[in-house]
């Protein structure tokens, strides 16, 4: 399945402004995203509350995996700006 590895880029982490534009964007795509951080089990991407349980701050890296790749680079590009800007 393919999957990457990206560095968060906002600057507070992934809480609920963050998590909920990569959210939308997994519902919109129609394909199932997890997200993960080094350590933990992989959460649905689709979901806003289950992102924020990564507690991932800035510089954490998250693992993007999907069987699509195209979603995979998608949210992965989400995960790395910075979305408060």
């Amino acid at each position: 399945m393919p999957s990457t590895t990206v560095t968060v880029g906002s600057a507070v982490g992934l809480h609920a402004r963050p998590a909920a534009v990569i959210a939308n964007a997994v519902n919109e795509s129609g394909h199932d995203v997890t997200l993960s951080v080094a350590g933990g089990d992989p959460v649905d991407a689709g979901s806003a509350l289950m992102i924020m349980t990564l507690g991932a701050e800035q510089g954490v890296e998250v693992t993007v995996e999907s069987g699509d790749q195209a979603t995979v680079d998608a949210i992965a590009a989400l995960v790395a700006q910075d979305l408060d800007a």
